[in-house]
């Protein structure tokens, strides 16, 4: 049978990738954005942030949007506003303006993870879950392994403004795509009926939790908020994507202060450990997938995968104790890939958890919330520790603890379903 949703989960993987090819890129420019502005670590540590500000500020507005307005319109309209502050970047003249654009950006961002919930849980048989959401967050891990390189290579060309103008331009292209082709699955004209058919009766694993009829009210996020395992999620999501922060904002300084590297040569080192996560998330999505195959998908045993990522992730400890640039880069490569896969399976076992399927938008935004109130403190503090320290050694080992903190969370706090059900007294009130 023609597997067509395949396009869905490519149009997943490139919206991801260019929303971190965007974030990456300041990174990649500290060195001459620094220079030209005269910034310190710490004002770096805040510039870096500034993104996750917007980003976690829109995010719950976005998910309800998402929710009630549907994923085509709210990927349109996100990956418009962000590439036009990316290209807009590039037009900075001082601190305050290149913090500006990247708040905006960020807020043009926070549609991409509840869009990518949505169309997860509207396209894609349960089957099949774990992988097409790895092959969705695995761009989140080529967009800087791309950026690193292209967009080092083009600082050394055009310069970093103009750069910045090019990155805006690859989200716009991608905007068109999905205007053209993007629809839902009951009327795309692209998809066979066989397909169709295929995916609309297998959205919900056999024998799961029965969904509430479309009339049926539901308490919505407050109501969900009551369970334990919502909360759960979303502290695990903060334990790792504070580390995936640390690696997006401040794995390139680290090298070039440390390694003494070009910007070129840190581009290279950089993508090569993302680019080894991109490839080994989508096996683990996949090999989860098979270990859930006998069952188990809605009693959330998905949760011992992200416990073993989130350990595998905790090798970052060890880094001030490495020297060899080899060695350090198949270091990250492999907490890289933990991370990854965390993230991946996460969102996976969320969807494996929600009872109600018109909630992902919102819950989706409420876990990433969680994520990025941890993530933004990533930049900052990091700047801090280096300028009270003078190294990054503490960096690591914050980043390293609270992985393993995450793999303790998720085992405990993940036992149950989360519903969103209004009892009939409640409703009638």
């Amino acid at each position: 049978m023609p597997r067509r949703r395949l396009w869905i989960g490519i149009f997943l993987f490139c919206l991801s990738m260019i929303n971190y090819m965007d974030r990456i890129a300041l990174s990649i420019a500290a060195k001459p954005v620094a220079e030209e502005f005269g910034l310190s670590s710490v004002a770096m540590g805040y510039l870096f942030s500034s993104f996750v500000w917007g980003y976690t500020l829109f995010l719950l507005p976005m998910g309800f949007l998402v929710d009630r307005v549907g994923a085509k319109r709210m990927a349109g309209w996100g990956i418009l506003v962000w590439s036009v502050a990316t290209a807009f970047t590039g037009a900075a003249w001082n601190f305050a303006s290149i913090l500006s654009a990247r708040l905006v950006m960020g807020a043009g961002e926070s549609t991409s993870n509840p869009v990518t919930g949505k169309v997860v849980r509207e396209w894609i048989p349960t089957s099949e879950r774990g992988v097409f959401t790895a092959i969705s967050n695995s761009g989140s891990y080529a967009g800087p392994a791309v950026c690193s390189i292209l967009f080092a290579a083009l600082i050394g060309v055009v310069g970093w403004r103009w750069s910045f103008v090019i990155a805006g331009g690859i989200g716009l292209l991608w905007l068109v795509a999905w205007l053209v082709w993007f629809g839902d699955p009951e009327k795309v004209s692209w998809l066979s009926e066989q397909e169709r058919e295929k995916i609309l009766n297998e959205r919900a694993e056999k024998g799961a939790r029965k969904e509430l009829p479309a009339q049926q009210p539901t308490g919505g996020l407050l109501t969900m908020l009551a369970a334990p395992t919502l909360w759960g999620i979303a502290l695990t999501q903060g334990c790792n994507v504070y580390t995936q922060y640390l690696f997006l904002t401040w794995l390139p300084s680290y090298l070039q202060a440390t390694k003494h590297l070009t910007i070129l040569k840190t581009g290279i080192f950089t993508a090569v450990p993302y680019a080894a996560a991109v490839v080994l998330c989508i096996l683990f999505g996949r090999l989860s997938d098979a270990y859930l195959k006998a069952g188990g998908v809605t009693g959330g045993r998905r949760r011992n995968l992200v416990a073993l990522a989130l350990m595998l992730a905790s090798v970052i400890l060890v880094v001030p104790m490495v020297d060899d640039i080899g060695l350090l880069v198949a270091i990250f490569a492999l907490s890289l890939t933990g991370i990854a896969t965390t993230t991946s399976l996460n969102f996976s076992l969320l969807n494996d958890l929600l009872a109600e399927p018109r909630n992902i938008g919102k819950a989706m935004a409420f876990v990433v919330v969680g994520g990025n109130v941890f993530g933004l403190l990533a930049p900052i503090v990091t700047g801090y520790v280096i300028q009270a320290t003078g190294n990054y050694d503490w960096a690591f080992l914050i980043a390293g603890l609270l992985l393993v903190s995450g793999a303790t969370i998720i085992l405990t706090m993940t036992r149950r379903p989360i519903t969103a059900e209004v009892k009939p007294a409640l409703a009638a009130a």
